[in-house]
């Protein structure tokens, strides 16, 4: 450890999109501090990426949905004399059906860990960014941030959130030369959503869903170009500009007639499980 690197801080890097990211990092030269909740999955990315870069990667597992773990690795960073030029706020989860339904402590950690975090990471690190007078952030959205739907009623108004943020702390940053970008993928072929269940190479031909790495190589180029926002896909890009012109009757219309997300009278509520990366 040392401050003769330059550091790229990936969370959710153990997997997905996330490692993909800290890898497109790792080919442009930075060294990776590499966060998230899976320690097995750190220490292989770690592996992977110094032998195949041949730079340094430093793991640090904590839980991101707890609302001091901004404030740990931080202070982690700090401690180690570790020069964080890009920040990449990636980690997430995924709960899906009605907010009366979903489980409590699971509701609690998605609130942290898609807002609380990665608004106190920005600030954190923001302030050495301006001392240097150079600094990238990129944040992890979606384009569920324009569904407020039935069923993602967390997941896409969080999203939509950082998104917002996003873009309000590029215009602030802009003063001191500091980049910021919002990343708002569509569906991608990863476990996080459960896509292991479908015919990936089938919906990725047809242009319904991207593959991490794809998404991970445009979201760090759109970065470094200093672009608002990045959204992989043509068809992503139609969805985020005419989805928010459908009436809300029609949604709702949908969500009456059909039982795809609606809690059961008389029947125990069902805990939805989220995995935080």
């Amino acid at each position: 450890m040392g401050s003769n690197h330059k550091y790229a801080l990936v969370t959710g890097a153990s997997s997905g999109i996330g490692w993909h990211i800290a890898e497109t990092l790792a080919g442009k030269g930075y060294s990776v501090v590499a966060v998230s909740n899976q320690p097995i999955q750190l220490d292989n990315l770690k592996k992977s990426l110094e032998q195949a870069y041949g730079i340094t990667v430093i793991i640090f597992s904590t839980d991101l949905a707890r609302e001091n773990s901004a404030q740990q690795i931080f202070e982690f960073c700090e401690k180690h004399s570790l020069t964080v030029e890009v920040l990449v706020n990636n980690a997430g989860m995924f709960i899906f059906g009605e907010t009366v339904t979903a489980d409590y402590s699971a509701m609690r950690s998605m609130l942290n860990l898609h807002m609380v975090t990665p608004v106190l990471l920005s600030r954190m690190f923001c302030e050495s960014m301006i001392r240097r007078g150079i600094g990238y952030i990129m944040n992890i959205s979606s384009i569920t941030a324009v569904m407020p739907y039935p069923g993602i009623s967390l997941y896409g108004p969080t999203k939509a959130f950082i998104r917002h943020f996003t873009r309000a702390i590029r215009t602030e940053m802009k003063l001191y030369g500091i980049k910021v970008t919002c990343l708002l993928p569509g569906a991608v072929s990863t476990a996080f959503y459960g896509t292991d269940k479908y015919n990936t190479p089938v919906f990725r031909l047809l242009g319904l869903m991207k593959t991490p790495q794809t998404v991970a190589k445009a979201g760090v180029n759109a970065l470094f170009k200093n672009r608002p926002e990045c959204v992989p896909g043509l068809l992503n890009k139609i969805i985020v500009f005419l989805l928010p012109l459908v009436p809300h009757s029609i949604i709702s219309l949908i969500n009456k007639r059909t039982n795809l997300v609606r809690a059961k009278p008389h029947q125990e509520r069902h805990t939805v499980s989220g995995r935080t990366l």
